[in-house]
């Protein structure tokens, strides 16, 4: 073949298609070679290695007839882009001779792996260092925030890069000293677009964004790293009115600068407009998807993060050829919290197999995100087997995530036995795991087994109990009835005990119709939370129960007065992916409300045979029983079961699954109760409390229903769920420290505004707590 001086040579050609991940072409090309030089040779180890093969890298490898110190360079620097350290680090031992390339990239892998000791005893060791070496070094021990070693490294640097320097501004910055930082960007002799960006971020992130504007005004140049950077300064500051100033200045709207100008709007509350910026963002990458996607789940808009979800996947399978678009970590969180929030298992399955096909299923932070997905959603058997699979080195959050579930079906033998095997797995309960396990003891009335674990949190474990903890204890007691000892908890706190702490009280007397304390409990609470609901329902539950219907009127005055309002009751239910969304009473009835009105009296028939009794206490006002019963005929989760009943078929006895945003009413709980046997199917509802599956005439929660509100819930009256443990866990992935918020308030408007096409009115009513049929 003749070749002119233009030609390419072997190595660039297989170079060529590698970077194209065409490794057939490469390998086809290599095969038909007349003459196989060492360069050649080591091309096609790199090809195998820039693709994801090094197993056949290794081999080629090994069939070569001769190998340079280059060619063991590549097979070092394979493995270590693969994050194979230990294979780079046994080739290193093994070659015959290494140049400097040859130390630094094993130095790079211990750096890069996170083996800062064994790069350190390395870097000691190396005969020869280059700059590029000491530059290794120095990025090491800032990664790793040991900014004054750093420093003490790069004074001793016999000459300094470009790179070298701004590591180093990137480092002081990163401990909060940008004067230091700034003294090193003046005395560059060159300044990179890097250096300049990594100046700017450095004050960004300290909090001076003037300081950043003025030097991002003078800069000879910019990138779309530098546009970010300023753009996510303004935002973290709250000035997104100057941040969408400056993203409309861009002459080129890159994917980077959009995803972040979705998500500064989003945490401003501005969805709409982060919506806008979104479409009409030409080129949208894995990062422009997940923006919005999070932005999405972060602000409640559950179903439009799905449904965009979905949207990404099917972009995916569209562009199949190339990965610019596909669900990557973030995504995939925030459509499993998402799941999580409105219990829709069977998208949660979906995305569940999309990430074991992707070989995800290994990642820690998935794993846990998957098994709370699988709790909220009612399935406690498979998020146990997502648990029990992981072969990885569990973390807090994952042992966390079990036993928070156990605690909201409460299964508290179950909760207890995975506490019991955290120390043998030499992870430490912290304080997010006593909350769970207090939390499990109080739902199953293992009143012992709680105090017990919250005398040893101090002494034992070295954690001191915080309000949290204090209110899950006062749950604890109050639910068993030990009502004086939970006050007399309260009072011997060492802390000022806070809204959540009373809440407990105020619902425990709710619950054992304590009307003095309660009183007692109600005035603290409001002096706390003056405009919160949840006192005076409590309270006018308690009073309505005892008949004082003069002090219910009173409240209800109060209440209208000082413009509070409660939080209407709703269920829902999933039925060939639309939700169907039911509220109490016939203000607003579902389009098929008079089949499921008929279907439940035929429920009612069934059950009343079994020896069901419409219960009047639950219908707290001061009305004849006949009106009472009406009442409680049109409670929402009744209406989602029959409904449920109607269109699910029971293929394989398909289990019945429903919603609750308040806690399930006493006669609904005995009501459902006799349904599950009476049609010999399971039906599992997640009130705003926890889970009760219903089987054969019995409750998971073994009758322990009447309990007061959760330990983390705004006091009073209802669990959250829309920021759940699944959602913090994305910024446990970021920071590696999760605090899991296991209840804040259910969302109902992004059910209501669902794409799920949902069948209900636009908008709940907003009844107030007159006519809303007590729910």
């Amino acid at each position: 073949v003749d070749r002119s001086d233009s030609s390419p040579s072997p190595s660039s050609r297989i170079t060529h298609h590698a970077r194209l991940g065409q490794i057939g072409a490469a390998r086809k090309y290599f095969d038909d070679l007349p003459v196989k030089t060492i360069a050649s040779w080591n091309s096609l180890v790199s090809c195998y290695f820039a693709n994801g093969r090094p197993t056949e890298a290794r081999n080629l490898f090994d069939e070569m007839p001769e190998r340079s110190t280059v060619s063991w360079n590549a097979l070092i620097s394979g493995y270590v882009k693969n994050g194979m350290i230990a294979e780079a680090r046994k080739a290193f031992d093994e070659m015959p001779h290494r140049n400097v390339v040859s130390w630094t990239s094993m130095l790079r892998g211990h750096v890069e792996g996170g083996s800062l000791s064994e790069a350190q005893a390395l870097f000691r060791r190396m005969p020869h260092k280059n700059v590029v070496s000491w530059t290794v070094m120095l990025g090491g021990l800032i990664d790793h925030g040991r900014i004054r070693d750093a420093e003490n490294l790069y004074r001793q640097m016999p000459a300094k890069d470009a790179v070298a320097e701004t590591s180093m501004i990137c480092g002081l910055c990163s401990d909060g000293r940008v004067d230091e930082a700034r003294e090193i960007f003046d005395g560059m002799r060159f300044r990179s677009v890097v250096s300049w960006t990594s100046m700017i971020s450095g004050y960004t992130h300290n909090g001076k964004v003037d300081v950043a504007r003025k030097l991002f005004e003078v800069m000879p140049e910019r990138n779309e790293v530098t546009w970010t950077a300023m753009l996510t300064g303004y935002a973290q500051c709250g000035r997104t009115d100057e941040a969408w100033r400056l993203f409309n200045a861009m002459e080129v709207e890159s994917p980077v600068a959009s995803s972040a100008m979705i998500l500064a709007l989003g945490e401003n509350g501005d969805v709409s407009r982060a919506r806008d910026v979104f479409d009409l963002t030409a080129d949208k990458d894995e990062g422009t998807w997940s923006a919005m996607i999070k932005t999405y789940e972060r602000k409640g808009y559950e179903t439009e993060a799905l449904s965009l979800f979905r949207d990404m996947q099917q972009q995916a399978e569209w562009t199949a050829t190339t990965t610019t678009v596909k669900p990557n970590f973030p995504s995939l969180i925030s459509a499993l919290a998402v799941c999580a929030s409105l219990a829709s298992l069977d998208p949660g399955k979906q995305i569940h197999g999309r990430i074991l096909r992707s070989g995800l299923d290994g990642d820690v932070f998935l794993s846990s995100v998957l098994t709370t997905m699988y709790m909220k959603c009612g399935d406690v058997a498979k998020a146990g087997i997502v648990f029990e699979a992981y072969r990885g080195e569990r973390d807090a959050a994952m042992w966390n995530a079990m036993i928070t579930g156990y605690a909201q079906h409460g299964l508290g033998d179950e909760a207890l036995r995975v506490f019991d095997r955290m120390p043998s797995s030499r992870i430490q309960p912290d304080s997010v795991t006593f909350v769970g396990i207090l939390s499990a003891c109080s739902y199953s009335g293992k009143v012992d087994e709680g105090r017990a674990i919250f005398a040893t949190m101090k002494p034992k474990y070295g954690i001191e109990p915080s309000t949290e903890h204090y209110a899950c204890l006062v749950d604890l007691l109050g639910r068993a009835g030990l009502l004086n000892e939970a006050l007399q908890t309260i009072n011997g706190m060492p802390v000022e005990a806070d809204a959540i702490v009373w809440g407990s009280l105020m619902g425990a007397c709710r619950s054992h119709v304590n009307s003095d304390m309660g009183e007692v409990a109600a005035d603290r609470l409001l002096r706390l939370e003056p405009h919160n609901a949840g006192p005076f329902v409590l309270l006018s539950h308690i009073y309505a129960s005892k008949g004082r219907w003069g002090d219910v009127a009173r409240l209800r005055r109060n209440m209208r007065n000082h413009r509070i309002t409660k939080s209407p009751g709703c269920s829902w239910i999933e039925v060939d992916k639309r939700v169907h969304m039911f509220t109490g009473g016939e203000s607003r009835p579902h389009p098929e409300h008079e089949q499921i009105v008929r279907k439940w009296d035929e429920l009612n028939s069934m059950i009343k045979e079994e020896g069901y009794r419409p219960d009047g206490a639950f219908a707290l006002h001061d009305v004849d029983e006949e009106e009472k019963v009406q009442n409680l005929r049109n409670h929402s989760e009744k209406l989602a079961v029959a409904y449920g009943i109607m269109k699910l078929v029971p293929r394989g006895a398909a289990v019945i699954r429903v919603m609750k945003n308040l806690r399930v009413c006493g006669d609904c709980h005995s009501a459902i109760k006799l349904v599950s046997k009476v049609i010999g199917r399971e039906i599992v509802l997640r009130d705003a409390n926890r889970f009760h599956h219903f089987k054969d005439g019995s409750c998971s929660c073994k009758d322990f229903w009447i309990d007061s509100p959760p330990f983390a819930s705004i006091p009073g009256v209802i669990m959250s769920v829309h920021r759940a443990q699944v959602v913090l866990l994305w910024n446990h992935m970021e920071s590696r420290t999760a605090v899991v918020d296991l209840e804040v308030e259910w969302t109902i408007r992004p059910v209501l505004r669902s794409n799920f096409q949902i069948s209900s009115p636009s908008a709940p009513p907003s009844p107030d707590f007159k006519n809303n049929n007590n729910e």
